[in-house]
């Protein structure tokens, strides 16, 4: 009898990068060289082919699972009798810090928003959702921030429920990385996009289930397909050390930077600041949170150390 190895039994199937390119087929490039600059977050290498390579056979798989998801919805309201309002189709990103959700999250939304059809896609981050830093101070949990309980939940779920619903306007509040808050009193309305993209660290994140039974839901339950970004552990402090170097002297140096008192240090100082704030923060909540969610997701991209994506592992249905 032949033995079985991990791999048979993995939920998913893995693509080298040359395997998951060659599934573009005849998907268009719909963006120029100077937008996909543009989309390009701080350190990430973004360029026309890792568009060609990457996103494109992933923006023809979207396609297909829209498709897919509206013919369903429209087969559940025959079988109801039911006429419900036009449900979005949500997509989650998920990942460390540093590992380049924001340049994923803003390269499907242009690509998805060139299909043929036009569709409004939308893009909302949950760093909108943590608590403002008053509260977050008064709780103890700014050395938490960016973990699970630094996050409105409930407000959280009650935008993506009424988003889910179509209901209009779903309100997300803006969140301003030069102070490092919440903006009082300031929105982004979501008005029934055909598509909604919800980037994040902790999307996918379960918590702990109640031993009554009780339904709680969770972000991931609003989503119709999820990515998770991932990288080795060396790699992302690598990356978020450079970060911190760059804003160091950029954003750092504005007065109104909560990070503002950064922007003096010298190269070794900023250096052992990084590094510190990296263990003592981010590389504990990648451990306890992010990364145990990464066998969640639809699909999961892994980057190499120069931020090209190698490969894809993609769950199988």
């Amino acid at each position: 009898m032949e033995q079985r190895t991990d791999n048979n039994l993995s939920p998913y199937r893995s693509f080298s990068r040359a395997e998951w390119a060659a599934l573009r087929e005849d998907a268009p490039m719909t963006l120029t060289s100077d937008e996909v600059t543009r989309l390009r977050s701080l350190h990430d290498r973004l360029d026309m082919k890792e568009v060609e390579d990457i996103y494109l056979p992933l923006s023809r798989l979207l396609s297909l699972y829209v498709t897919a998801t509206q013919r369903l919805f429209r087969a559940q309201e025959r079988f109801l009798g039911v006429e419900d309002e036009k449900m979005p189709f949500i997509i989650g990103v998920a990942g460390s810090v540093a590992v380049g959700k924001s340049t994923t999250a803003r390269v499907l939304q242009a690509l998805l928003a060139r299909w043929p059809a036009s569709p409004q896609v939308d893009l909302v981050t949950t760093d909108g959702f943590l608590f403002p830093n008053a509260v977050l101070e008064r709780e103890g949990l700014m050395e938490k921030k960016g973990f699970p309980e630094s996050y409105d939940l409930a407000t959280l779920l009650h935008f993506l429920s009424d988003v889910k619903a179509g209901r209009r306007p779903a309100r997300a509040p803006i969140y301003s990385h030069l102070i490092y808050d919440v903006v009082p009193n300031q929105w982004i309305e979501v008005n029934r996009p055909d598509i909604l993209i919800v980037e994040g660290l902790n999307v996918l994140q379960t918590g702990r289930l109640p031993k009554d039974g009780k339904a709680i839901p969770f972000v991931s339950d609003f989503f119709d397909f999820s990515v998770y970004i991932d990288a080795d552990e060396d790699v992302l402090k690598g990356w978020y050390v450079d970060r911190f170097l760059t804003l160091r002297g950029t954003a750092f140096r504005d007065p109104k930077s909560y990070f503002h008192r950064y922007s003096d240090l010298s190269d070794d100082e900023a250096v052992k600041t990084a590094v510190s704030i990296w263990e003592r923060i981010n590389l504990v909540n990648l451990h306890e949170n992010i990364l145990p969610t990464r066998q969640r997701a639809d699909l999961i991209l892994k980057k190499a150390g120069s931020h090209q994506i190698d490969q894809v592992s993609l769950r199988r249905l």
